[in-house]
Parts: C-alpha cells; structure tokens; sequence
C-alpha cells in the first residue's frame, strides 16, 4: 500500500515539477535577450562582469535546458537522472532566490520571463513548494539505472534538446516567438503612454519616478530623476529598477519614460502620432553596425522616401547635436536618442527596424530579417 502511495504521489509530482520546468524554460527560452539581461543584471550583483559578454551563450544554455528538463519529466524519459539534475538545480535557485529576497537588490527574478512577474518572495515560496516534490521524484527513482537509454528515450532525448536549444537559437537570431512585452505588434504607443498619464492623473503632481541605475565600472547604485539624461549613457550606465511612489508596476514605467528625443527636443509625439508609415531604424551603435544591416536599413530609407514614409534613427549612443546618418551612401536621415533599456524593451536585437502605420506597431525585425522591396 505504501509503495502504491508513493507511485501516485510521484507520478504527480514528476507531471507538476515537469509542467512547471517546461513552462518556465519555455518563457525565457522565447526570450533569450530578456533572459540574458537578467543574467548580467546577476553577474553584476555578484562582481562578475567579466561573463557578462557571455550571458547570451549562458542564457540559450539555461533556458533550453529547464525547457528539455521539463518535457523528460513530463514524458518519464530518463527520470532518475534528470530527477537529479532537477534537485541540484532547485537547491541552487532556492538559495538564490532567498539571497535575492533578503540581501541581494533584485526586483525580479525573472524565473517566468516577462510572461509573469514573481517578486523575489513569490519565487522563493514557490521554489519551496517545487523542491519537495522533486524530492520525491528522486527518491522513488533512486533505483533506476542512470545511464541505460533505450531506443525510444534516446529518440526522444534528442527531439527534446533539439526543441529545447532550438527555440532559443531562432529567437536569438529573429524575435521573439511571443511577445510578452507592451511593445507588441498592434500596440499604439502614444495612446498607452496617455493612458498610463490619465490614469494617474490626480497623482501626477505628487508622483516621482525615480531611475535607479548601476554603474558599470565601479558597480555603485545611483538614483535619477527621469529628467536627468545622464542615465541615458548606455556605455556607463546599466539599469536595475525604477521605483514609483505609487508602486506602479515596472513595464508600465518602461511605456511612459518612452522618449525620442535629442538636444535640440523632444519629437516623441510627432513621430508616434504621424500618420501612414513610420520606419524606427533601432541601432545600438552606428559605428559597430555592420555592411549587410547598413545596405538593409539603407534600402529602407529610399523605400521611404519613395512611398511617403518617414524613416528615423534611434539610438542610445548619445547625441551631442542634431545627427544625421547615411546608411553608407544613402540619403541621410535623422537620428534620436532613445533610453537603452526601452529600446530593449521595445525591439529584443541588437540592430532592427520597428515599423509603425498610424501610430500602431505592425511589424518588427531583427536587422538581418529586413526585407523592404
């Protein structure tokens, strides 16, 4: 009777703990340069900002193998093995989440990505709940050989890390499969702007945005006001938080810090008010832009100019005057600054193109997926 108890018990376990895994590895894995933020957002926490030019390979990594521990607990493949790696793992990330929910200044752990925002408490109580259960299903798999495969379990290990570091590899290449983002295609970016001003307005006068960000050299946290365009300094400067009076939630303050702007002001309601089309060439360096993303977004500026488009620069490089910028041998256009941490926000690449049809984002490109005829 005890053991019929304990098959029950762990066949649950193993189906929740696989689902959850899956789930989780799935959400970053869609999102590979939100999770590798995430991860320098840690390196730096812990004074490791030499890996920081790694964290992609490390996101990838991470996310397909949560993702591929899922489905092999879900699909009983190999289960005392994995049950191990899964208990490791737990043991680690309950710590960490414990450390970031005491001593460590992490807003959130990104566990589910930006499908679903967990406070640093959350995630710990909720790795509390899983650590047992993987628990278990190690212990009822105890027993089993570790490396006996059969042919169907080496078939499947193989689909399974396939799906698992492929989806990570094709979003880091393209986008996003699901945008869990505010800056989604359909979205109307000035009207969430609006929005989000009216309604807090009673509180307008009262509330403060405040921009907290860390510096990359020294590692020290230091505050802004979202007037303050020294943030702006994507070279010296990494975000962490920003913190609201009124507790407003973290994305939403991402929607209103929206700016296109540079010395000479601010052109944030022009451009995302324009009607017909509005190109949003997104370049995080100009200088480090390479030939065939300059040819692409060149090919976009004639294609403007020629069907009574707008196109436009933003870049987080600052501007120390108005900017114009050719592509290479192109007509010039105008470049802007744009805050770093919304341009990431709004476009998951390097270098791309967020296009914009009376206001509406309806469509979006990695810069090697531009193809404008």
């Amino acid at each position: 009777m005890a053991s019929r108890t304990l098959n029950i018990v762990a066949h649950f376990c193993r189906v929740a703990a696989g689902l959850v895994f899956a789930f989780s590895g799935f959400v970053k894995a869609v999102d590979p340069w939100g999770t590798a933020l995430k991860v320098n957002e840690y390196l730096s926490i812990y004074g490791l900002d030499d890996l920081i030019p790694y964290s992609m390979i490390f996101s990838i990594w991470l996310c397909g193998a949560e993702l591929m521990m899922g489905l092999m607990l879900t699909f009983k493949v190999r289960t005392r093995l994995i049950s191990i790696f899964a208990l490791v793992s737990m043991i680690f990330f309950t710590i960490l989440t414990f450390l970031s929910a005491t001593w460590i200044p992490v807003e959130d752990c990104g566990c589910f990505g930006d499908a679903l925002k967990l406070s640093p408490w959350e995630t710990f109580f909720k790795n509390l709940i899983i650590l047992p259960m993987v628990a278990i299903v190690w212990y009822r798999y105890r027993r089993h050989r570790i490396l006996e495969f059969s042919k169907i379990e080496i078939l499947l290990t193989c689909l399974f890390f396939s799906i698992a570091m492929g989806v990570g590899v094709y979003c880091y290449y393209n986008l996003p499969m699901i945008d869990f983002l505010p800056y989604k295609k359909g979205a109307n970016i000035y009207e969430m702007i609006e929005a989000q001003h009216d309604t807090g307005s009673e509180d307008m006068a009262v509330e403060e945005y405040v921009l907290v960000y860390r510096n990359k050299k020294t590692g020290k946290i230091r505050e802004f006001s979202i007037d303050d365009t020294e943030w702006q300094n994507e070279d010296k400067w990494e975000w962490v938080e920003t913190r609201v009076d009124n507790e407003s939630n973290v994305v939403q303050t991402l929607v209103s810090e929206f700016s296109i702007s540079d010395p000479e002001g601010s052109v944030t309601k022009e451009v995302l008010t324009r009607e017909g089309y509005v190109y949003l060439l997104c370049v995080t360096d100009p200088a480090k832009l390479n030939k065939r993303c300059k040819e692409r977004m060149r090919k976009v500026v004639e294609y403007a100019d020629k069907s009574g488009g707008y196109a436009i620069c933003i870049t987080p490089k600052p501007l120390r005057s108005a900017t114009y910028y050719d592509f290479g041998n192109g007509a010039e256009v105008r470049c802007y600054n744009i805050d770093a941490t919304v341009m990431k926000t709004m476009l998951r690449a390097t270098n791309g193109m967020v296009v914009l049809k009376d206001g509406v984002i309806e469509d979006k490109y990695n810069c090697r997926n531009i193809n404008i005829e």
